[in-house]
């Protein structure tokens, strides 16, 4: 396979850096001649970025230019970060992304407890879960769905990628053979 030309190269640089969301194959293949193959131009292109200060990654079935990971942490104090979402918000993104698609009813069966509209709002809002229609059952509950800037912003390629649940459990708690302490409650409080 011959190199991939340099006009082709600098287009598929322009256009991925021109926008916003990850670029997929096929846009870029709509935009080079009918016998330019777009995935040898953008590993092409791929390759000539790694090690720079940006990088280009194939993220959320699109393409992307990022900061380098070892350089993302020194430019904290520059860039402001965005603002993070609360406990409950992280809680539910995440019980949608492992049970998608999911209802709110379910949602709140796996966490225990009630989920507020506020919550998917937000996520909603900064366009983390989308509708994926509705549930074939009486009142017709909305199904959502993870969107592909939830893929952009934690870096994953696609579903498959997120950590399987076995992994994210944690080690039980180790039994002690020891006797628990017995506590008088008339005893002074020593601080």
């Amino acid at each position: 396979m011959t190199e991939p030309a340099e006009d082709h190269l600098r287009l598929a640089e322009a256009l991925i850096f021109a926008s916003t969301e990850p670029v997929p194959a096929r846009q870029l293949a709509g935009l080079l001649p009918e016998d330019v193959d777009a995935d040898s131009v953008l590993t092409t292109l791929q390759a000539r970025y790694a090690g720079r200060g940006v990088e280009l990654h194939q993220i959320g079935g699109g393409w992307q230019f990022r900061t380098a990971p070892d350089l993302a942490p020194r430019l904290t104090r520059v860039i402001q970060r965005p603002r993070r979402l609360p406990r409950v918000a992280m809680e539910t993104l995440a019980i949608i992304a492992w049970h998608q698609p999911v209802t709110r009813a379910q949602v709140e069966e796996i966490r225990g407890a009630t989920l507020g509209q506020q919550t998917l709002d937000a996520l909603l809002e900064a366009g983390l879960v989308r509708t994926a229609g509705h549930r074939e059952v009486p009142g017709r509950p909305a199904l959502w769905a993870t969107t592909p800037q939830f893929l952009a912003q934690f870096g994953l390629r696609d579903l498959r990628e997120l950590p399987k649940r076995e992994e994210l459990v944690t080690e039980p708690p180790r039994v002690l053979d020891q006797p628990a302490a017995v506590v008088d409650p008339e005893a002074p409080c020593v601080i």
